[in-house]
């Protein structure tokens, strides 16, 4: 199904989960993002950041664009293949061995492998719902919406799974105590753990990017359908 076959958005709604050749762009669009963002988050910006977290985001572009041009449906599709390919680099990573400081230590930890497939796989098909039960109103409150839950609840799942020290019972023989080491929040703020202020700036990068997401969400979906006139 095609979102230039005159469907109104009322039954792109409607539409199941059977994939087409017409969805294959988000599928590869989800796992490219996916397979970026887990290279890009081993480089450092800044203090507080990592080039993932620029790419990151975009996910949630393309599924609310599948969500928009093809319905829930397709659209947890992609999320689902999304999720594959993350668990695939989670895999590979937990067999990588890294070495530092005298000590010897796999790429991806368990908390790091668990905390972003289920933050994933959660927000995202937040994001499905959130943006299907909004569709009918303004073109920008379902995307706008569903990325802003979406992105609060993939920060606070990914970084307390993945740091919180009373989650240390998840992977006891990892030491997380780096990253709740106490330090003024953003070095301006009351002192916090480290990784309050990690995920603090990752969650400002996110709703950022929402807002500027906006622009290439009009843009894709007007030129997809051209006939219909987004209120």
């Amino acid at each position: 199904m095609s979102a230039k076959d005159g469907s109104s958005p009322r039954n792109l709604a409607k539409t199941g989960p059977i994939m087409t050749r017409t969805h294959i762009p988000g599928i590869i669009a989800m796992a490219a993002i996916v397979l970026a963002s887990n290279i890009l988050v081993q480089f450092l910006f800044g203090q507080w950041l990592t080039w993932g977290a620029f790419t990151y985001p975009l996910a949630f572009l393309v599924t609310d664009l599948m969500n928009r041009l093809y319905g829930p449906g397709p659209a947890r599709q992609v999320v689902f293949a999304g999720f594959v390919v993350g668990v695939f680099c989670s895999l590979v990573g937990t067999q990588i061995m890294l070495e530092g400081d005298g000590f010897t230590y796999p790429a991806v930890t368990l908390r790091i492998a668990l905390g972003s497939g289920l933050a994933f796989l959660t927000a995202q098909l937040l994001d499905v719902a959130i943006f299907d039960r909004l569709r009918q109103g303004r073109w920008w409150r379902a995307p706008l919406a569903s990325t802003l839950v979406g992105s609060t609840l993939d920060t606070a799942l990914f970084f307390s799974i993945a740091f919180a020290a009373p989650l240390s019972w998840i992977e006891p023989t990892n030491d997380v105590g780096w990253a709740n080491e106490t330090l003024p929040f953003l070095n301006i703020g009351p002192e916090a753990p480290l990784w309050v202020s990690l995920a603090a700036a990752d969650w400002m990068v996110k709703l950022s990017l929402a807002l500027i997401a906006l622009v290439p969400f009009r843009l894709i979906v007007s030129r997809a359908t051209p006939g219909q006139k987004l209120a």
